[in-house]
């Protein structure tokens, strides 16, 4: 005979096409009398059931479990509780019970202008706040459609680390009792829990004998043998009438700490402000379930919102029961590495520069990522004795805190060279690199360090923090949208000074090209990416990169390189965590970062704000924050006035 189809669980886009059988004949166990035919294929249809149920689970876990951001699987589970439950909207409110953060609200088809309405609600008024408060929700009011409730007030947080209820028994499911007095979560095939083998029916095995004891709902013991099921509700059923409870919430118990306000309009006793929100958004009923998992407790709340009043089935909530068994210990993973991420992410930015300084006739600007782990790359721009200016990036190996820690610390000690030693960058690196081998000798790390000198007959020293544009600010970490960009064309490193084609003796340099009158500044590498420099009539790397790394050998030496920047020109310093960023092999990349240099508008070479963001659309469309690279990225631009 052929297999039978699967049948379609309300709310829920099956795998497999639709079955041919009602829900009664999946259901409904066969007389004892009925020939093995019919019976066999009632148990074929029961077991289609759970295997629905198993393959709806399967595929929604498994697109949870391809989640790496928490904003990201928090979006994903709002998404596939909306499917399981038959709604269209939802939010999910983030707030971990021991403090430590984040308190975040993301929405589901709302706005932040819906969800700034939903929180001008009373907060004990609200589902999820009576959950995340760990209030009393009232209990034994009796609903319709098989949405079975506990008697007596239950408070929200008495719960298992499973999520099951801890006055519960060992056999207790997704919803306590089901029909019958069978409770959710039973095996079949010896499947274990955390599977939905056992569907919204679970207290049967696949040979359709019971193989737990009854709940304390039950009706009385059930003999061996089939057992007869009640049809499921195809999808959210309307409520009956009810009477709120002592608090007058207008909530209801659905077990393992759910919350059910199916009529939101018409439910006496709710508060005035939750219909008057609940009318403007177009909402008519709510579902809210607790987010919490052994390891961090109680950290959040889902709620999915219905237009019309309605409630989940038994099926369904037995559904999400099940998934959130699983999405809640991802979250939870998710919530733990969020906040380590975060904790470097602060380290990082205590050890970088708060503000860029000012110094007159330059304009800075800076944007830096840092990978998920924390990474090593650094930037550092200090005024120097006699109105010069000191510019510097640099790399650590590894990543992690180890690597942050090391990034400060060399950071620190470049700056301490460069106040006594300044104007001889191959000392600065000499004595970094002395200083490297010497503490830290199982680190290596790449920097470049340039010397701007004073312009000629510039005043003073004029180096006091500012907030002139582009000098200043913090560093900002943004990028606009993208903006195309000119074909990409190769560049290779050239070196920063030499004779004008086309200049005749006694002929005066024309402006933005190497010989004109300018600033003088002198730049040592040390195995690290030559900087760029841009103006109307050039745009060339500047070869910096003849010398190795720092701790690489036991003795380092490097030439350093001089250049006299024209008025208008810019010098770009950056990581290689920009061009590895690009996806490209490193020869590439070069030629696609001298393209985009090249191509930069006319109307924004100008301002090293804008020219930066530029380059950042150019090089990296899908943004400088994208979670998936573990690269840093810094880019550092000094504008020559």
């Amino acid at each position: 005979m052929t297999t039978p189809h699967v049948p379609k669980v309300a709310g829920i886009e099956p795998a497999l096409p639709a079955p041919t059988h009602t829900a009664e004949s999946a259901t409904a166990s066969a007389p004892a009398d009925t020939p093995p035919e019919p019976r066999r294929t009632a148990v074929q249809d029961r077991l289609s059931g759970w295997i629905s149920d198993l393959t709806t689970l399967h595929g929604l876990t498994e697109q949870l479990a391809r989640t790496r951001t928490l904003e990201a699987a928090l979006q994903e589970l709002l998404r596939a509780g909306a499917s399981l439950v038959g709604a269209r909207r939802g939010l999910v409110v983030l707030e971990p019970s021991d403090g430590l953060g984040p308190d975040t609200t993301i929405g589901l088809g709302l706005g932040r202008a819906d969800i700034g309405h939903i929180e001008t609600v009373p907060r004990r008024a609200q589902s999820f706040g009576r959950i995340l408060d760990g209030l009393p929700v009232t209990g034994g009011l009796p609903m319709t459609g098989g949405l079975t409730t506990h008697g007596g007030p239950t408070t929200a947080n008495r719960l298992h680390a499973d999520g099951h209820p801890v006055d519960a028994p060992a056999d207790h499911g997704a919803d306590g009792s089901g029909p019958n007095g069978l409770q959710g979560g039973a095996c079949a095939g010896g499947l274990q829990g955390g599977g939905s083998a056992g569907g919204p029916q679970g207290g049967a095995a696949a040979n359709g004998e019971r193989t737990d004891s009854p709940g304390p709902n039950s009706p009385g013991p059930v003999s061996q043998g089939p057992v007869s099921q009640g049809p499921v509700s195809p999808g959210p059923v309307s409520p009956g009438p009810h009477t709120p409870g002592p608090d007058d919430s207008g909530c209801v118990a659905c077990g393992r700490g759910h919350i059910a306000q199916p009529d939101i309009p018409g439910g006496p006793g709710l508060d005035p402000r939750l219909r008057e929100v609940a009318a403007h958004l177009g909402y008519a009923a709510s579902y809210a379930v607790p987010l919490e998992a052994g390891s961090v407790g109680r950290f959040g709340a889902a709620v999915w919102l219905y237009d019309e009043p309605a409630a989940p089935a038994e099926r369904q909530r037995h559904l999400v029961g099940r998934y959130l068994a699983y999405a809640t210990e991802h979250l939870a993973r998710l919530l733990e590495l969020h906040r380590q991420r975060q904790t470097v992410a602060t380290l990082r930015e205590e050890l970088l520069p708060s503000r860029l300084p000012r110094v007159p006739g330059v304009r800075l600007a800076v944007r830096h990522s840092s990978g998920p782990l924390g990474g090593g790359d650094w930037y550092d721009a200090l005024p120097l004795p006699d109105g010069a200016l000191g510019l510097a990036v640099g790399s650590v190996t590894g990543s992690g805190p180890g690597a942050v820690a090391a990034m400060g610390r060399l950071r620190a000690s470049l700056r301490a060279y460069a106040v006594m030693e300044g104007e001889d960058p191959v000392a600065v690196l000499s004595d970094l690199e002395l200083l490297l081998r010497l503490t830290e000798p199982a680190r290596s790390a790449t920097a470049l360090f340039a010397f701007a000198e004073a312009p000629p007959g510039a005043p003073g020293t004029g180096t006091g923090p500012g907030t002139g544009p582009g000098a200043g600010a913090g560093p900002r970490t943004d990028a606009g949208p993208r903006t195309d960009a000119g074909p990409v064309t190769g560049a290779g490193p050239v070196t920063g000074a030499g004779p004008v084609p086309g200049a005749g003796p006694g002929t005066p340099p024309p402006p933005g090209t190497p010989g004109a009158a300018g600033r003088r500044i002198v730049l040592a590498g040390a195995g690290h990416c030559p900087p760029l420099i841009i103006g109307e009539r050039r745009t060339e790397y500047v070869e910096t990169t003849l010398s190795a790394p720092l701790g690489m050998l036991a003795c380092w030496e490097a030439p350093s390189v001089e250049l006299r920047p024209a008025p208008g020109e810019t010098l770009l310093l950056y990581s290689d965590g920009l061009l590895r960023r690009t996806g490209e092999p490193m020869d590439r990349a070069f030629a696609r970062l001298h393209a985009a240099a090249a191509g930069v508008p006319r109307a924004v070479r100008h301002d090293p704000e804008a020219l930066t963001d530029h380059l950042l659309r150019t090089l990296l469309p899908e943004g400088l924050d994208a979670p998936e690279s573990p690269e840093d990225v810094v880019l550092l631009t000094a504008y020559f006035e």
